[in-house]
């Protein structure tokens, strides 16, 4: 039960520090694996590339922030549900991000977004 939850203190950190803290590479340096598999489509895989996306992404939307919401930990998979806005009026995006955890470290990341619609059929949030 301890390796759950420290890998969902190790996804949960690398995440804030790459996303709210803004940096991207100490992120990389600390939390991923010598090798980064990448199943988002707009991402190449490795250290290097997450790097240079969250980096180009992070300056195109100086206030980026991410909410986390929930994190819920089996084996050796984390899954993230977040709040993704680039700035504070965006309604933004729902966010479950996905990792592989090994020894530790962060080796593959799955991700799937969905735009906060500004009505819904329900009186539900996304949160």
């Amino acid at each position: 039960m301890a390796d759950l939850e420290q890998n969902k203190q190790t996804v949960q950190t690398f995440f804030n520090l790459a996303f709210n803290d803004k940096q991207p590479a100490e992120a990389v340096a600390r939390y991923l694996g010598s090798s980064y598999t990448q199943h988002n489509p707009q991402a190449p895989d490795g250290s290097e590339a997450f790097v240079q996306f969250v980096s180009g992404f992070a300056s195109q939307f100086p206030q980026l922030s991410l909410d986390i919401k929930r994190v819920v930990a089996e084996g050796d998979l984390v899954v993230m549900h977040s709040l993704m806005q680039t700035s504070p009026d965006d309604r933004g995006t729902a966010v479950v991000d996905i990792v592989r955890v090994q020894d530790g470290k962060i080796v593959e990341h799955w991700d799937v977004l969905q735009p906060v619609p500004e009505t819904a059929a329900n009186d539900n949030t996304m949160f």
